[in-house]
C-alpha cells in the first residue's frame, strides 16, 4: 500500500493572457479563463460556499487563441492554439477526449452547433469556415458558403438561438452575414466613422456579440473605438454609440441576458465598466473596478447570476463575497445605482490587461470572485527570500518579477516589465530587498522591490546576448556572476564593474557560488562540459573541467552540506555529481526522459536532491546510491526552477512552462523525524553531521545549519524545554499557510502574550476575540490618517485613498463605531448612506448632518439643497440661496411651508427623535444590551462557521486558528486531526496539556503511521509518554510480524509481558467471563493469537445476538483482535472471513458516528460482499444490511424529519441510532486532508470505492492497482482496519 511521498499543498495559478480577445467563458457554476499554455476552470463550491479552482486543462504546447463553451454540455469546452490544434476537453473528467490538428492554418475564432451538438466550427483567417464533428475522428468539412473573402477575418459568432445564422467579421471593419436558407452576404455592413468616410483596412472588427434575446440585431466594435449595433435582415446600422471621450478605447462588450436591450463595455486602458442600453446612444452607468484596463469580459449565464447571500470571506485566492444560497432570479434589481439608474442582476467575468480575473457582481456593486494578477506567460526560476522563508520571488517570459506571500498565496510586489524575458532571480545575501535579474534584452540588473525600482545595471556583456543566469554570491556580497549566450560568465561588483571574465567556447547556461568558499564558482556550458574556476588564481582558466554529459549542460549545484559535492543537469536527460577532489563522475542519475532544468538539495538531509524536467516531473533522489525515491507529475508543462528555504527546509517551491508555481510538502521523507521529536528521543537520533547523515541505510536525519541553531538556542533554556522544543521544530516542519498564527494563539491562551500582541504578523492573522475590537479599531484610524492626505499611500499595489476610507467605514460599522461610520462615508460623498444611519446615533447628530449636506450643496450651487435645507430647518438660508438666484417663486412657497417657526434655533433630543421615527412607522433604535451569555454563543457560532468554511477550503490550520481565538482546544484538534495534521496537532494537544480523547487519537494514528515506516520501536515510545495507551501498546506489539526475540524486546520496551508470559496470562484468565477482553489481549500478544482471534470473534457475536446492543459493546474488542499478525490471521480463512464482515459492518456504524459519510455505503456494501462471497457464521443478513443501507440514503435526503418516514422506517431508523450511539461534537466530521482540493495533471486515478475520480491525494491498496483518496483512506482506517479489497490485509494510510 503506497502513496506519493511528496504532496502538493498550494498554488498559485496564473494570470489570463493579453493577447488574444476570445479566452474566457462561463457556464453554469463554472467559469474557464486561459493563460498562455493552460485553461483555468473554476467552479462553484457549494459546501465551502465559494469559486474554486477545478482544474487546469494544460495539453497546448503553444499560445492559446480562443476558447468557447458548449452550450448544449456544460461539461464540453474546445480551445485551440497558434501550434494549429483544436482540443476537446471534458472539464468533468479533466481531460481531453479528441483532438485536431489543423493544417489550413491557426483558427481565430470557434462556435458550437452545426451540424449536430458534437460538431465544433472554426474559422482561420483566410477561411473557410470548417466544421469538425470530433465524435467522427478527424474528418473535417468546409462550409460550401462560407469562403473566399476579399478581406481576412478575424471573429465569427453563431447566433445563440439559431447556430446557423452567422456574422463575420473582417480586418478591413467590414461584417458578413450567413442565415439559413439565403446566400451569404459577403461584407454587406461597412462600419463608417462619425464624418462618414470610410474606416481603413486597418481599422478591423474587433468584437462582435449577437443579441441573446432577439433574432436581428448585432453589437460589434470596430479598432476598439467605435461601437455600433446593426440590423443583420436589413444590414443597416442601427445606432452609433458614443464613447465619453475620443481617448477611450473598447476592448471586450457583451449581452446581458437577464436584461433586454442592455450590454456592458469594458475600456481598454482603464478598468472602468460601462453599462448601455440600445435606446440610448450614450452608457446608462460607468463603474471603475480596476486600475488597469480591460482585456476580455463575458456576461454569465442566468444560472450564475443567481442572487447569492451575504456571507463574505477573504482569504489567499478568494476575495470573496460570496453567495450562501443561490435562487433562480434573472430579473432586473430593485436596487437602484446612487443615480437612480435600475442595475441588471449580472455578473461579469472580467479579464484585465495585467492578468487579474474577477467575478464582479454589477447589482451589489462588489466582487463575487477576485483574484489578483499572477504571471502570464513560462516562470522560468524561483527563488526563497535568504531572510524570510515566507518571500518567493519569481521570474517569467512575461518579462516581470513577482514576490510572492506564500502564506496568503498573493504577490505583493511586482516589477514594472518591459525587461524582455528574464530567465534567472537572485537575492542579495544582505538587503533582503534586492533581487538581481538576468534577461534576454537588458543584460542584467538589480531591482529594489521596495521602491518598485531598478537600482543598477550589468551592461558588461556584449550587446544583444541573452543573460541566462545570475549568481550573487551569498558569502560576499560584492559579487554577483552573469552567464549568457556571449559564451562568458563575468564576476561584476553592485556597481556593474566587470572583476574577471570567464570566456567558454560555447553559451553558458549555467553558474552557482559555492556556499563554502566564496572564490569558488562552477559553471554549465553548451559544449557539454562542467567547470570550476578559483577567483584568488586571478587566472582565466579553470581549476577543474569535468566531461560526461552528452548534451548541452544547464544548471550546476553546489551542495550546502557537503563540501566540494557538485551536481549539474543536462539535456541528456541525467544529473551528474561531482566531487571536486576528484577528476570524474561519482554518481549518475538516470530517469528523466527531457532535458533536465531545476535542480536544489534539501538544506537539511544532506542526500537529499531534487530536479525537474522537460518531461513535466520533478524527481526526489537519495544520492548515497542514485535511488529515483518519488515522481511527481502534477505541473503540465516544462519544470525550470525549484528551490527550498533553510528555515522551512520540508518546503519545495516549483515553477513551470504551464505558468504555476506549486509548494509541496516534503515531510513523507522525514516522518520519523517529527515523531522523535514528539517522543522526546535522544537528540543523536535526531540531529548528527552530514558525514553520519550520509551513510547507507542510515534513516534521515536532521544535518543543516538551522536545526542545529534551534538544537544550541533549546541547550541556552532554562525551564521547559521539551515544549520548546515542540513549539520551534513545529515551526521548522510547518507548512507556510497558518502555523506561526496557530502558535501565537497557543501562547495567548497559555497567557503569554506579551511577545505575540506586538508581532505584525499576528495583527494580520486570525486574532485572539479579545483582541478583535481593539485590533480592528486601531486599523480604521490608521486607515482614517489618510483624511489628512489627498493622496492615498504611495507604492504599487496599494489602495487610492477612496478605498482606504471605505475599508476604515467597514471596519467601525461592523464593530458598532455607527458616529464613525457615518463620518467617513460623508468624507466620501457617500451622504444618503451616511443619513439613512445618522439617526440611530441621535436625532441631533442626524439634523446636524443634514445641514452640513445642505451647506455642501449650496457650495456647489445645487438644486438639490432644497430636501436637505428644509429637513435641517435652514429655511432662512434656503430663501436666501433661492432668493440669490432669481428663483423667488420658490423661495416664497419655502417661506410660507416654514410659518413663523424659527427653526434655526429649534433643537431636539433623542426622545423627540424616537416620536418622529414612530411616527414614520419605522422602530425606534433598540438598546444594544445583550446577555453575556449571547454574545459568546454568537461567536462562537461565527468561529465555527469560519473554521468549518476554511476546513472545507483545505486549510485545517487556519480552521484550527479559529477555534483556538474562542479559546476552544478541542474544536482545533478535532480540525488539524481532520485535516491530517496529526503531528501539529499532537504537538499542540501537549503544550496546551490537553488529557482528552482527541490527543490520544493523533498520538494513536501516529503509532499507526510508525508501523508503516517500520519503526515499531519508535511508536512504543511515542504511546508511553501519554497515559491510557495500554490498549493502544498491545494492539501495537500484536501486530508486530517480526522474530521472537525482537517481538520480546519491543514488549519490554512497552512495558508488556513476554510471549510466554503473555500466554499463561490469557490461560489464567480464560474461566473468567468478566475478563474476557483483558484475556484476548494478552492471547492476541502471546504466541497464540488464533486462540485470542475465535474468543474474540464468538464474543463479539454473543454480544451482537443481544437485543439493544450498540459499537461501544463490540468495537474495542474488534479493533483488538484485529491487530493479529496478516499472515497468521490469513491462514484462519474461516474466522478471517467472519472478522472482515464483522469489522465492516460496525466500520459502516462507527462512519455513521463520526460523519465519514463517504466510506458508510462503501462500508456496508463490503461486509454485504464478504457474506455472499464467503457465507461466513455471522449474526448478520442481507437483508439487514440492505435496509440499513436504504435508511441510511433516506435520512441523507430527506433529514431527519419524522414525517418523511412511514412507521416501519421509523422504527429501523430508530434501531439504527441505537446501535450507532453518539460521540462529542469536536470529534466528528469527515476526513479532508489539506489541500486536497487542488488540481493536478497526474494519472486519472478512479477510487474504488465509488467510481469517481480521485482529487488529490491518492492512496494505492495492496494491489497496487486500486485506489481510494488518501481522505477516504483515512476514514476507512479509523473505523475498520481491514482493506477494501477483501484480502485480510490491512490498510494504513497514516
Amino acid at each position: 500500500m503506497t502513496m506519493n511521498a511528496a504532496r502538493q499543498i498550494g498554488l498559485i495559478a496564473a494570470g489570463s493572457q493579453p493577447w488574444n480577445p476570445d479566452i474566457c467563458a462561463a457556464n453554469g457554476d463554472r467559469f474557464a479563463y486561459c493563460a498562455t499554455l493552460s485553461i483555468y476552470i473554476y467552479e462553484m463550491d457549494r459546501r465551502a460556499n465559494n469559486f474554486c479552482l477545478h482544474s487546469i486543462m494544460a495539453e497546448h504546447k503553444k499560445t492559446i487563441t480562443t476558447i468557447s463553451w458548449s452550450p448544449h454540455n456544460g461539461n464540453l469546452i474546445a480551445s485551440a492554439s497558434i501550434a494549429n490544434k483544436i482540443i476537446i476537453w471534458n472539464v468533468a473528467e479533466e481531460n481531453s477526449v479528441a483532438q485536431l490538428d489543423v493544417t489550413t492554418g491557426t483558427p481565430l475564432s470557434l462556435g458550437w452547433g452545426l451540424p449536430d451538438k458534437n460538431s465544433v466550427m472554426f474559422i482561420c483567417s483566410h477561411g473557410p469556415l470548417y466544421v469538425w464533428t470530433f465524435t467522427c475522428g478527424q474528418s473535417v468539412v468546409a462550409h460550401k458558403d462560407v469562403q473566399s473573402f476579399s478581406a481576412e477575418i478575424c471573429q465569427f459568432r453563431c447566433h445563440p438561438m439559431d447556430p446557423g445564422k452567422i456574422a463575420i467579421g473582417h480586418v478591413n471593419g467590414s461584417i458578413s452575414f450567413l442565415c439559413p436558407g439565403q446566400r451569404i452576404l459577403k461584407h454587406s455592413v461597412r462600419i463608417v466613422t462619425e464624418d462618414d468616410g470610410e474606416l481603413s483596412d486597418g481599422c478591423q472588427i474587433t468584437c462582435l456579440e449577437w443579441d441573446p434575446l432577439g433574432v436581428d440585431y448585432l453589437l460589434c466594435v470596430v479598432a476598439y473605438e467605435c461601437i455600433v449595433l446593426v440590423d443583420s435582415s436589413s444590414t443597416k446600422i442601427v445606432t452609433k454609440f458614443q464613447l465619453p471621450s475620443v481617448a477611450i478605447s473598447v476592448r471586450s462588450l457583451s449581452w446581458i441576458s437577464s436584461a433586454p436591450g442592455m450590454f456592458i463595455t469594458g475600456d481598454a486602458n482603464s478598468g472602468v465598466l460601462r453599462l448601455w442600453n440600445v435606446s440610448k446612444a450614450t452608457a446608462v452607468e460607468s463603474f471603475r473596478i480596476n486600475k488597469t484596463g480591460f482585456h476580455s469580459t463575458y456576461v454569465v449565464t442566468a444560472e450564475m447570476s443567481r442572487d447569492v447571500s451575504k456571507t463574505s470571506y477573504a482569504h489567499g485566492d478568494q476575495c470573496c463575497q460570496t453567495d450562501r444560497l443561490w435562487s433562480t432570479s434573472a430579473t432586473l434589481s430593485d436596487a437602484a445605482s446612487s443615480k437612480g439608474s435600475v442595475l441588471p442582476v449580472a455578473k461579469i467575468l472580467c479579464l484585465f490587461a495585467d492578468g487579474a480575473v474577477g467575478l464582479y457582481d454589477m447589482r451589489r456593486k462588489r466582487w463575487a470572485f477576485l483574484r489578483e494578477k499572477g504571471h502570464v506567460e513560462t516562470i522560468f526560476d524561483c527563488k526563497f527570500s535568504p531572510d524570510d522563508p515566507n518571500f518567493l520571488a519569481t521570474a517569467s517570459f512575461d518579462g516581470t518579477i513577482k514576490v510572492w506571500d506564500i502564506q496568503t498565496l498573493k504577490a505583493v510586489y511586482t516589477s514594472a516589465g518591459n525587461e524582455g524575458i528574464i530567465y534567472s532571480l537572485s537575492w542579495s545575501p544582505v538587503e533582503s530587498h534586492l533581487i538581481a535579474a538576468s534577461t534576454s534584452r537588458n543584460g542584467a540588473f538589480i531591482w529594489d522591490m521596495k521602491k518598485g525600482k531598478i537600482t543598477s545595471r550589468f551592461q558588461e556583456h556584449k550587446q544583444g546576448s541573452n543573460i541566462y543566469t545570475v549568481a550573487w554570491n551569498q558569502k560576499d556580497a560584492r559579487r554577483i556572476a552573469t552567464a549568457g549566450s556571449d559564451c562568458q560568465c563575468i564576476v561584476s561588483t553592485l556597481d556593474g564593474r566587470a572583476i574577471v571574465r570567464y570566456r567558454h567556447a560555447m553559451a553558458v547556461y549555467g553558474c552557482d557560488w559555492s556556499p563554502h568558499n566564496a572564490d569558488i564558482i562552477a559553471t554549465g556550458c553548451e559544449d557539454k562540459n562542467v567547470r570550476v574556476f578559483y577567483l584568488a588564481t586571478n587566472s582565466e582558466n579553470p581549476v577543474k573541467v569535468y566531461s560526461g554529459h552528452t548534451a548541452k549542460v544547464f544548471h550546476v549545484r553546489w551542495s550546502p552540506l557537503r563540501e566540494g559535492i557538485l551536481v549539474s543537469g543536462s539535456d541528456d536527460c541525467t544529473i551528474r555529481m561531482w566531487d571536486y577532489t576528484q577528476d570524474s563522475c561519482i554518481r549518475l542519475f538516470q530517469g528523466h526522459t527531457a532535458p533536465v532544468r531545476g535542480i536544489v538539495w534539501n538544506p537539511e538531509i544532506p542526500y537529499l536532491l531534487i530536479s525537474g524536467s522537460w518531461d513535466c516531473s520533478i524527481r526526489v533522489w537519495d544520492t548515497r546510491d542514485g535511488a529515483s525515491l518519488d515522481r511527481i507529475s502534477d505541473h503540465g508543462a516544462d519544470v525550470y526552477g525549484l528551490s527550498c528555504h533553510p528555515k522551512r527546509p520540508f518546503l519545495l517551491a516549483s515553477c513551470s512552462r504551464d505558468t504555476t508555481v506549486r509548494l509541496w510538502s516534503l515531510l513523507s521523507f522525514v516522518h520519523p523525524l517529527e515523531i522523535s521529536i514528539l517522543a522526546g528521543q535522544p537528540w543523536n537520533e535526531i540531529l548528527v553531521s552530514p558525514e553520519h547523515a550520509m551513510h547507507i541505510g542510515t534513516p534521515p536525519l536532521l544535518a543543516g545549519k538551522i536545526s542545529r541553531d534551534i538544537k544550541l538556542d533549546l541547550d541556552r533554556s532554562s525551564g521547559d524545554t521539551f515544549r520548546k522544543s515542540l513549539v520551534l521544530f513545529s515551526k521548522f516542519f510547518g507548512k507556510p499557510e497558518g502555523c506561526t498564527n496557530l502558535w501565537d494563539l497557543v501562547n495567548i491562551n497559555l497567557g503569554l502574550e506579551d511577545n505575540v500582541l506586538s508581532s505584525e504578523s499576528y495583527r494580520c492573522g486570525i486574532v485572539h476575540s479579545k483582541h478583535v475590537v481593539s485590533f480592528k479599531l486601531s486599523e480604521a484610524q490608521d486607515l482614517e490618517l489618510i483624511r489628512m492626505s489627498k493622496f492615498g499611500r504611495a507604492g504599487l499595489g496599494n489602495q487610492t485613498r477612496e478605498d482606504q476610507l471605505r475599508t476604515a467605514a467597514d471596519l467601525n460599522i461592523k464593530l458598532g463605531n455607527v458616529q464613525k461610520y457615518c463620518e467617513l462615508q460623508a468624507e466620501l460623498g457617500e451622504w444618503d448612506k451616511a443619513l439613512a444611519i445618522a439617526p440611530f446615533v441621535s436625532l441631533k447628530y442626524w439634523n446636524n448632518l443634514i445641514r452640513r449636506r445642505a451647506h455642501e450643496l449650496m457650495e456647489d450651487d445645487s438644486s438639490d439643497v432644497i430636501p436637505f435645507a428644509v429637513a435641517g430647518r435652514q429655511t432662512a438660508l434656503l430663501v436666501d440661496f433661492l432668493s440669490t438666484r432669481g428663483l423667488h417663486n420658490d423661495a416664497y412657497l419655502v417661506a410660507a411651508g416654514a410659518g413663523d417657526r424659527d427653526e434655526e434655533n429649534g433643537s431636539d433630543d433623542d426622545d423627540d427623535c424616537s416620536k418622529r421615527l414612530h411616527e414614520m412607522h419605522v422602530a425606534p433604535p433598540k438598546s444594544n444590551k445583550r446577555t453575556k451569555d449571547k454574545t459568546i454563543s454568537l461567536l462562537e457560532r461565527t468561529s465555527h462557521d469560519l473554521a468549518d468554511w476554511y476546513l472545507l477550503n483545505g486549510s485545517p490550520v487556519l480552521a484550527a486558528c479559529c477555534h483556538l481565538s474562542i479559546d476552544d482546544h478541542q474544536g482545533a484538534l478535532s480540525k488539524l486531526i481532520r485535516g491530517f495534521e496529526l503531528e501539529l496537532a499532537a504537538a499542540i494537544g501537549q503544550v496546551l496539556e490537553m488529557t482528552d480523547g482527541l490527543l490520544l487519537v493523533a498520538i494513536e494514528l501516529l503509532s499507526r503511521r510508525c508501523e508503516r515506516l517500520g519503526r515499531w520501536e519508535l511508536g512504543v515510545c511515542l504511546l508511553r509518554r501519554f497515559h491510557g495507551t495500554g490498549r493502544l501498546l498491545v494492539r501495537l506489539c500484536s501486530r508486530c510480524a517480526a522474530p521472537m526475540s525482537e517481538v520480546n524486546q519491543l514488549h519490554d520496551l512497552a512495558g508488556l509481558p513476554s510471549l510466554e508470559e503473555s500466554a499463561a496470562m490469557a490461560e489464567q484468565l480464560r474461566s473468567d467471563e468478566n475478563k474476557r477482553l483483558e484475556c484476548v489481549e494478552f492471547y492476541m500478544i502471546s504466541s497464540m493469537p488464533e486462540v485470542g482471534l475465535q474468543l474474540g470473534i464468538d464474543e463479539v457475536k454473543g454480544r451482537m445476538a443481544l437485543v439493544g446492543w450498540t459499537v461501544d459493546d463490540v468495537f474495542d474488542l474488534l479493533q483488538t483482535i484485529s491487530a493479529m499478525q496478516t499472515e497468521k490471521l490469513q491462514k484462519q480463512s474461516k474466522r478471517m472471513s467472519e472478522l472482515l464482515v464483522l469489522c465492516a459492518y460496525v466500520g459502516a456504524l462507527m462512519a455513521i458516528r463520526h460523519r465519514f459519510d463517504s466510506v458508510v455505503l462503501p462500508l456496508f456494501t463490503h461486509a454485504f460482499f464478504v457474506i455472499k462471497r464467503d457465507g461466513p457464521d455471522v449474526p448478520l443478513s442481507h437483508s439487514l444490511i440492505s435496509r440499513e443501507m436504504t435508511i441510511w440514503e433516506a435520512t441523507r435526503l430527506l433529514g431527519k424529519n419524522e414525517t418523511a418516514f412511514s412507521s416501519e422506517q421509523r422504527v429501523a431508523y430508530d434501531e439504527l441510532l441505537h446501535k450507532v450511539g453518539c460521540c462529542g461534537e469536536a470529534s466528528v466530521g469527515r476526513v479532508i486532508v489539506a489541500a486536497s482540493n487542488l488540481p493536478s495533471h497526474s494519472d486519472i486515478n478512479v477510487s474504488c470505492l465509488n467510481n469517481q475520480r480521485i482529487k488529490g491525494p491518492v492512496f494505492f491498496l495492496e494491489d497496487g492497482l486500486s485506489a481510494v483518496s488518501l481522505s477516504d483512506a483515512v476514514m476507512w482506517a479509523r473505523v475498520n482496519p481491514f482493506s477494501p479489497l477483501a484480502s485480510g490485509m490491512r490498510i494504513n494510510p497514516f
